[in-house]
């Protein structure tokens, strides 16, 4: 018996069959969202619905939220850690003097050595602005800082601190 074959069937490579099924899989797994490091703050809910808060996606952004952190925490703002924190809030109003910065330096690179020593703190410049009634006073540092195990080389954090008396 005789076939009879078409002349219109076409001929396939192997490599032009597609992905095979473990290669789909692999290739959705490496879709899947970044892993999350840590909620960033202010604490916001998450819009896009894949996790319940915002969350830091990279280390160096986490650490960076850990630093605001530390530094606008004072003595005994946080539970079970009474020394936690900068405690730049009493200097408010003596940020503008010579004795006031220095405190403040002497003060964020203890807490920065004690709860977080992987940071290498750079340059400190202070801010300082009053107001006409004298009773009100906007101050805070700028620290710029790195961290070598992370290859950040220059990152900055600003942190602004209203008082009134």
């Amino acid at each position: 018996m005789a076939v009879d074959r078409q002349a219109n069937q076409e001929t396939y490579t192997f490599k032009s069959t597609g992905m095979r099924f473990d290669q789909v899989v692999s290739a959705e797994k490496r879709k899947i969202l970044p892993t999350s490091v840590g909620i960033k703050t202010p604490v916001q809910i998450a819009e896009n619905g894949d996790s319940f808060l915002v969350m830091n996606t990279s280390y160096a952004d986490q650490v960076h939220d850990n630093l605001v952190n530390l530094i606008m925490t004072n003595h005994g703002e946080r539970l079970a850690h009474p020394d936690f924190g900068a405690n730049l809030m009493e200097l408010s109003f003596e940020m503008a003097t010579q004795s006031g910065q220095s405190e403040a330096i002497n003060r964020i690179s203890t807490t920065i050595a004690r709860y977080m020593p992987y940071i290498v703190p750079i340059t400190f410049e202070p801010i300082v602005e009053r107001f006409d009634n004298k009773d009100i006073a906007k101050s805070g540092v700028k620290i710029v800082y790195s961290v070598p195990k992370l290859n950040v080389d220059r990152r900055s954090v600003e942190v602004i601190i209203f008082a009134a008396t």
